[in-house]
């Protein structure tokens, strides 16, 4: 069931329909999709198909559209898988260890765990003397850091950045 935003109650989550999660599997493909083609592809004219587009956005569906470049033409073939573990696991330190890894544009993710060990964050970076200098200059420098632990990427066997959508339609 497809509602318009102006219909909707403020407090009800937005539901989705088939189009919807046509045009979200679409988009997760290719954002640079023209919006005729889209429309096109989901049996709309090409008006309904971008307030819909709108929409998603707003709604939050939608974070961002972005462009995947390739690691190794843009020089960095290497990717460090990194578990962290903190000596304390206070929120201030856990604060702290995230303020500052956001900043570092090596680190491409970086999770929250549980188990062994508290983060695990994986970087990017030319080469082994990269890596050196990133746990040299910054990651040891941190205040905290109990174990560090580094596993290196052989080859990558998979890697997704489309989303599966298959539930979306379940809740109805």
């Amino acid at each position: 069931m497809y509602q318009r935003r102006e219909e909707m109650d403020t407090t009800m989550a937005y539901i989705l329909d088939a189009i919807d999660k046509k045009i979200l599997e679409i988009l997760q493909e290719d954002a640079t999709i023209p919006n005729i083609e889209l429309a096109e592809k989901v049996c709309l004219s090409p008006s309904p198909c971008s307030r819909r587009v709108k929409n998603l956005h707003e709604q939050g569906f939608i974070k961002r559209a972005v462009t995947l470049l390739e690691p190794e033409k843009v020089g960095l073939p290497v990717s460090v898988f990194i578990q962290v573990t903190l000596n304390h696991q206070v929120k201030k330190e856990l604060m702290d260890f995230e303020s500052v890894i956001g900043q570092w544009p090596e680190v491409m993710e970086c999770y929250l765990m549980t188990g062994d060990f508290d983060y695990l964050l994986r970087v990017v970076v030319p080469n082994l003397q990269a890596y050196q200098e990133f746990l040299d200059k910054k990651l040891t420098e941190l205040p905290g850091i109990d174990h560090i632990k580094s596993s290196f990427s052989l080859k990558q066997v998979r890697y997704r950045t489309e989303l599966p959508l298959e539930q979306l339609l379940e809740q109805e």
